[in-house]
Parts: C-alpha cells; sequence; structure tokens
C-alpha cells in the first residue's frame, strides 16, 4: 500500500490499523500517526493483546526494511487474519513521502 493512500485511508470512516512491528525505541524515534506498536518479538512469543479480535480487520503493517514486517504478517495470516497488507517502502517509504511522524 502506497504511503498516501494509507494516509487517505486513516481519515476514512473504517480506517485500517497500522502495526509498527519495529523495536521500542524505533517507534519513539518516529512512526506513522496512529500506528500500534506490536514488536516483532512480541508477534514470535504470541503476546499479541493489542490485535484486533475481528479477524477480517485491515491490518497495515511495516517496519524498517520489510523483513520483519513480512514475518510478522506470515504469522498473522497463520493466525486467521486474512486481511493484510504492507506500508510500500515501509518506514524509509513514509518518510522520503514527507508525510506526518508522530512520536
Amino acid at each position: 500500500m502506497k504511503p498516501q493512500e494509507l494516509q487517505k485511508l486513516q481519515k476514512s470512516k473504517t480506517p485500517p490499523t497500522v502495526l509498527d512491528v519495529r523495536s521500542g525505541m524505533e517507534y519513539r524515534m518516529g512512526h506513522v500517526p496512529g500506528a500500534l506498536l506490536l514488536p516483532f518479538w512480541k508477534v514470535i512469543f504470541r503476546l499479541t493483546g493489542s490485535l484486533p479480535k475481528d479477524k477480517q480487520t485491515q491490518l497495515v503493517l511495516y517496519c524498517e526494511s520489510g523483513a520483519r514486517a513480512e514475518m510478522v504478517g506470515s504469522m498473522l495470516v497463520k493466525r486467521g487474519y486474512s486481511r493484510i497488507a504492507y506500508l510500500d517502502g515501509d518506514m524509509p517509504g513514509w518518510r522520503q513521502a514527507k508525510l506526518p511522524i508522530e512520536k
């Protein structure tokens, strides 16, 4: 999903749940506005209490390079989540698009 498309969807009546799967330190340095922190390691250990209960909720995942987001996405699919998208360019793509960053 392109950064501009995500920004537009976030303002819609049914915005997606945006998940930042980077570390807490990376998250605090700046993240997509409204993104929930769900560090990669928490998904590995099934500590995913912040995930929506409705497994049909649109999820948008990102990290710094794409590797962690892809791994988390595949784990979430195995847990029944079916509407998973990835932020094109991950966090560097968001920065490059000069979109707002929340700290």
